[in-house]
């Protein structure tokens, strides 16, 4: 398995930003994927869930109504569309896979939203 995220950056608040994770290694249509996120000094969070075939979602109550989760099965990837940033968005963001019993996490993408 193999969880491979990019689309960080810096951004100032009210900005965009489109994160990905590139997905292998598994039947990637099969399941469920999230993102996590982490900012400094707290502990890791989840931020939004998408089901396998993507019609179902749910979110943070920190970003409902800002952030968007995707997924193209296709291109074995998942997305997260994050409008009206804000600087508590500030942040290492991850997707997990849960295969089994077991979670799987990529290396991380950084967000910071500054002025």
């Amino acid at each position: 398995v193999q969880l491979v995220e990019s689309g960080g950056g810096l951004v100032q608040p009210g900005g965009s930003l489109r994160l990905s994770c590139a997905a292998s290694g598994f039947t990637f249509s099969r399941y469920d994927m999230s993102w996590y996120r982490q900012a400094p000094g707290k502990e890791r969070e989840l931020v939004a869930l998408i089901t396998s075939a993507g019609g179902s979602t749910d979110y943070a109550d920190s970003v409902k109504g800002r952030f968007t989760i995707s997924r193209d099965n296709a291109k074995k990837t998942v997305y997260l569309q994050m409008n009206s940033l804000k600087p508590e968005d500030t942040a290492v963001y991850y997707c997990k896979l849960r295969l089994a019993v077991r979670d799987y996490w990529g290396q991380g993408t950084q967000v910071t939203v500054s002025s």
